[in-house]
């Protein structure tokens, strides 16, 4: 039997929206030992004789938080509403690997399944799947790259929510230079010390907490020694999750690195949905598109 490959991918739908096509892919991923899926917004709709210059377009990553797939973020935000007129790519990976029947994988909302974390697990059983780190900084942008050679890879920036902006904080800090710009919406932004992070941490790196600080923004925002980062956070002043969220530690240990430029904003009577989201969606857009365009 052949080997599956992770560039082979299988369209499971499309559609049009604001003049630009949602395209919803599946994938096997050698890195997670299963099928993934992904959606990508295009400011275009793909055709065998494409013109585009290689590197052209740029590419805006999404990341989504607990139990979300790919599909929350483009159901709710439909980001094409702006990345189609600025002519930037959009993609949203699902948030874990899926179907692998762990023990315990579908026992909580908060850890295994649609919890991935971001980051490459050390324990068993989760260490030979949830590698949710490599997967996004390194296997899907390869397969992105290979299929759609218009993409930029020397262009691209990173955003999420809750989980998910943990994941952008994470991913970007940790490879300096890769994105032109990051941002995050009530970011779980120092894991080591909240309930989510702590059991995610636990479950996925085992009980050395020296091992925590290897995927929490707050220490490596402390040792961050890359290219200048410019980074924007928003936190609902009414998120009823603001205990799994304090963003003090990381704020702090931010404004005290000469690389990063952090801007955490709190908003007044916003909770922790998609409707404080979408709210404040464009404005993170728009610092992005600036980033992306310079």
């Amino acid at each position: 039997m052949a080997e599956k490959q992770p560039t082979h991918l299988t369209e499971l739908s499309k559609n049009k929206c604001f003049d630009g096509f949602y395209y919803r892919y599946k994938h096997w991923s050698s890195v997670l030992g299963c099928d993934m899926v992904f959606t990508i917004a295009l400011p275009f709709e793909l055709s065998a004789d494409d013109k585009r210059s290689n590197g052209s377009v740029s590419l805006f990553w999404w990341l989504s938080g607990l139990t979300c797939t790919d599909e929350n973020f483009i159901t709710k935000i439909n980001p094409l509403r702006v990345s189609g007129p600025a002519g930037i790519a959009v993609v949203a990976p699902d948030t874990s690997p899926r179907g692998l029947n762990l023990p315990g994988e579908t026992d909580s909302w908060d850890f295994g399944a649609g919890a991935g974390f971001y980051l490459n697990a050390t324990q068993e059983p989760w260490s030979a799947h949830y590698k949710m780190f490599d997967y996004v900084v390194n296997e899907l942008p390869s397969v992105l790259f290979t299929n759609f050679p218009f993409l930029n890879s020397q262009s691209q920036a990173i955003s999420g929510h809750s989980m998910g902006g943990h994941g952008a904080l994470v991913c970007a800090l940790k490879n300096p230079g890769k994105y032109k710009s990051c941002s995050a919406f009530s970011p779980i932004s120092n894991p080591s010390n909240v309930p989510w992070g702590q059991k995610a941490f636990k479950g996925y790196l085992g009980e050395d907490q020296s091992e925590w600080g290897k995927w929490d923004a707050t220490h490596l925002v402390s040792s961050y020694n890359g290219p200048k980062l410019d980074v924007l956070a928003d936190l609902g002043e009414s998120d009823q999750f603001g205990h799994q969220l304090e963003p003090t530690a990381f704020k702090e240990a931010a404004n005290k690195n000469s690389s990063i430029s952090l801007n955490y904003r709190t908003q007044k009577g916003y909770n922790h949905s998609y409707f404080f989201v979408s709210t404040f969606f464009d404005d993170h857009f728009d610092f992005h598109k600036k980033h992306l365009s310079a």
